[in-house]
Formats: C-alpha cells, structure tokens, sequence
C-alpha cells in the first residue's frame, strides 16, 4: 500500500487529519504529511474529504472516486417518510423480483459500514423454487428438532426456570410446525427470493455488519416497492445447526447472519402507524 500527497494541490485544510480513523495524516511544519500507512484500513474517508484531489491512494485509483451529486440526495422529510412507511409485508403475488432491482437492493447493502472496514459481508440469493423449498424443509426440520428437544421432561424443567422466554418459545415453535403441516407456509410466506448475508466464520462483528447491511437493502426495497420480511425462523434455525447444513447446501464458507425473504406485493400500504412512545434519554 502508498499513499502519497500531491503538496502542490494540498492546501493544508487539514480535513484529512481530521477525518482519518487510523491517524494516518498528520500536520507538520505546514504541510500534510503522511505517517503510520501500515495502520490505515482502506476506508477511503481521506480521499472523499480532500476539496483538492490531493491525495494519492493505491488502494483506490481515479475510477473508484466519484463526485457526491448532491442534487439526488433525498431531504431529511424524505428519508423519515421511507422509513415511517417501511413495512413487514408478507403478502406476495406470483411475480418475480426482476433482476435489476435485485441488483439495486444488493449495491445498497454493499454500501453499507462494518467494523474496521473489513468488508467481508457477501451475499448468496437465491430464486428457484427447488432451492427455496430447501430452505423451508430445512427450516421446518430444525424447529422440530427443538420442540422435541423442549418437550423432554428433564430440559423442559430446567428452560422454564432458567430460560422462560425460551421456554414460552414452545408455542410458537409448535404453531410453524403445525401451519406447515397443514400445507401453510410462515416460513417463506411465499416468497419468490431470498437473500441470504453472510461473513467470515471469524469475524467477530460478523452479525453485527450483516445487519446494517441488511437495512440498507431493506430500505433500497422498499423505495421500490419490493415487499420484504425478516426471515427470523430461517435464522433461528442457521444459528442452532452445528453441521451448518444451509450454508453447505449454497457452498458459503462462512456464517449466514441474516436473511431476507422478498416479493413483489400483492398488497400495498397506503398509510403508516405511529410506534410506540418514542423513549430516549439525554446527558
């Protein structure tokens, strides 16, 4: 890696100190100056800050810099009014998800943050029916798993003492087994797609990263009228699978974190509830 300063360019504003996570420019003697580049994570803020195009980076030539056309940036009315629409919406048609709009929900998740700029979060979708009902099977077989393992006298005991959230877990487990019996499907709901986000088996922010990028494509959905549900069975299930059967089913080295069920609405929203009282302290 090099990182260079174009001292004719560089006014000395000093925003590249003042932006860097890392520490990496340092004012001296009136000049910008670089030290420490063994500590920089590739973050890019330096280059994005800098009025003059000062700065040389290897990591980022000229064709992966771009101009902020601010005249496309929505106003603060805008963002809250997606977000107070943004809706859990499990009514699906049979339509598929076109593939551009895939392809929007997928860059907005790519520019989503993660911790120390790792960017290991990758993104398996799947489409075909077959797959899909993988997915469900899969799914299905895990809860029954653990409604077995729930309904054991000895453990049963010792989850509603020690873990009674867990334990009240047993109604709803059983109610997706029964819906499914019945030929309902809660799992999917009938979902055409699902995206599954998934990091490194190491990462230690891993779910955490997965999840912002989850909103931002959640959001990228719903401002095109993609509908789109948690899929928070499917997860429960991944998290509890040692033998790590879905990721091994899709050929993902790493850990599947969240997941997104997504439709093309056979419903719409026309108006959007209040939430609870909002509760915030300030110090």
């Amino acid at each position: 890696m090099n990182i260079e300063i174009n001292k004719e360019k560089c006014r000395v504003c000093g925003s590249c100190e003042a932006i860097c996570p890392s520490r990496v420019f340092k004012k001296e003697d009136g000049k910008m100056r670089v030290h420490h580049i063994h500590a920089c994570i590739e973050c890019g803020h330096c280059l994005a800050v800098c009025h003059d195009e000062a700065i040389i980076h290897s990591s980022f030539p000229p064709s992966k810099l771009h101009k902020i056309d601010k005249e496309k940036l929505p106003s603060a009315e805008s963002v809250l009014e997606l977000c107070r629409s943004r809706r859990s919406n499990r009514a699906f048609s049979a339509r598929s998800v076109p593939r551009e709009m895939l392809d929007k929900i997928l860059s907005a998740a790519h520019t989503a943050p993660t911790a120390s700029n790792a960017q290991g979060v990758e993104y398996t979708v799947i489409t075909s029916r077959e797959h899909l009902e993988f997915i469900r099977r899969h799914t299905i077989k895990g809860y029954e798993k653990m409604y077995r393992m729930l309904a054991m006298p000895v453990v049963k005991q010792l989850v509603k003492i020690f873990a009674p959230k867990t334990y009240y877990m047993r109604k709803k487990i059983k109610r997706v087994i029964k819906e499914d019996k019945k030929g309902r499907d809660i799992v999917l709901r009938g979902a055409t797609a699902v995206l599954l986000i998934h990091t490194p088996r190491d990462s230690r922010f891993g779910r955490d990263d997965a999840n912002l990028a989850y909103q931002n494509a959640s959001l990228m959905a719903e401002s095109l009228g993609v509908s789109q549900f948690y899929g928070g069975f499917i997860c429960s299930v991944v998290r509890r699978d040692k033998k790590r059967t879905l990721e091994k089913h899709f050929g993902i080295e790493g850990s599947v974190q969240a997941v997104m069920a997504l439709g093309m609405p056979s419903v719409k929203f026309h108006s959007y509830i209040d939430r609870k009282e909002l509760k915030v302290k300030f110090f």
